[in-house]
């Protein structure tokens, strides 16, 4: 099993999933390239629908990481409890709101791909139309939305500074990997994900105050 999708002959019932989310994440990751279509929003209101996708992307995380415990078989707190490298970390870097808001969309870029591959490896180790795989492709989706929303209002808010790379690139994909090795991954990468949107959740309500704030005050200025 080297949990690569285009190696394996998948039922017909779990390939239009499994092509929904090969679709879903290319084009994410892509989208640091592209300019997403963004309506001109209150800078409140903008921030509030991204903090209330960010709180249900959040929850169904968690009980994502339930339903990925339950689908490993035996030892499978064992495996959520090892350590595993070259996973992106959770922590939302920057000193002022732009850096910080800029480290939320390269963050959620950089577990992406990390994401895809998890889900690619369950696919292999799953059966057809297994809840986990399901339950993989609506975090994704929302997933996606939030990184657009976040993309919007860096632009919104930050129209003359474009976004930067990620610093020292992406964190690379782990190499072939033994059944241990994916399920160990799998958990990781879904546990460092729920941390970096708890980060995401707190870091929203301090923007809120800070660059909410200030954009009003320039716009009575004008």
């Amino acid at each position: 099993m080297n949990g690569h999708i285009k190696n394996m002959h998948l039922p017909p019932s779990i390939q239009p999933a499994t092509t929904l989310l090969s679709i879903l994440l290319v084009m994410t990751v892509d989208s640091t390239r592209t300019v997403p279509l963004c309506r001109n929003q209150q800078c409140g209101v903008s921030l509030q629908q991204s903090l209330k996708l960010t709180r249900l992307i959040h929850k169904e995380t968690v009980d994502l990481i339930r339903i990925y415990k339950a689908s490993q078989g035996e030892s499978s707190e064992l495996f959520c409890k090892t350590s595993f490298n070259n996973v992106p970390d959770a922590n939302i870097a920057g000193l002022d709101p732009s850096e910080r808001i800029a480290s939320i969309y390269t963050h959620l870029q950089a577990f992406f791909p990390h994401y895809k591959r998890v889900f690619e490896q369950q696919t292999d180790l799953q059966l057809a139309g297994s809840t986990l795989l399901t339950e993989l492709v609506k975090v994704s989706n929302r997933s996606s939305t939030l990184a657009n929303k976040i993309n919007c209002l860096y632009q919104s808010l930050f129209p003359n500074l474009p976004l930067p790379e990620p610093a020292g690139g992406p964190t690379p994909l782990p190499p072939s990997q033994n059944v241990f090795q994916q399920k160990v991954y799998g958990c990781v990468v879904l546990k460092r994900y729920k941390e970096f949107l708890s980060n995401v959740v707190r870091e929203m309500r301090t923007l809120k105050g800070k660059v909410c704030k200030k954009r009003t005050q320039m716009n009575e200025l004008f």
